[in-house]
């Protein structure tokens, strides 16, 4: 120890001794990127609203008063009573999964209630949710 009394003292040797510290304790800094790549659809699966739904038996989801099909991929496998996870991408599209692994996407063309919608080949605006509370409106959608 250096044996100072005074504050002017412990910055004397805190000025010798900081130096020789950073010498051997610091690192050089690294030149490379804080910020990674990623995919597009990455980032679409990122940026969308995200529900969760339990599967029916008859293997379709309600969202929004709107009825999704989803598809059987096997007989042996059943998704009914399980829960996934729905995510409404920006551009109208609805994609379901379950875990990791995606089960169904519908395309915003061919789902009106959500996002774009498309009358006669025109935008006629964005907005979340059906185009109507109505419940004439429900549809059921296949992929």
């Amino acid at each position: 120890m250096a044996k100072v009394k005074t504050a002017e003292q412990a910055q004397a040797v805190l000025d010798r001794y900081l130096p020789q510290h950073n010498r051997r304790f610091s690192k050089p800094a690294q030149a490379k990127p804080a910020w990674r790549k990623i995919s597009s659809v990455r980032l679409d699966q990122a940026l969308c609203f995200k529900q969760q739904r339990t599967v029916a038996n008859d293997h379709t989801v309600t969202l929004d008063g709107v009825i999704f099909q989803i598809p059987k991929t096997s007989p042996h496998r059943s998704y009914a009573h399980k829960r996934i996870d729905v995510g409404v991408l920006l551009d109208g599209a609805v994609e379901f999964f379950y875990k990791t692994e995606k089960i169904a996407a519908f395309d915003s063309t061919k789902t009106h209630a959500f996002g774009l919608y498309r009358t006669q080949k025109k935008r006629e605006g964005f907005r979340y949710g059906p185009i109507s509370n109505q419940s004439a409106d429900y549809q059921q959608l296949s992929p």
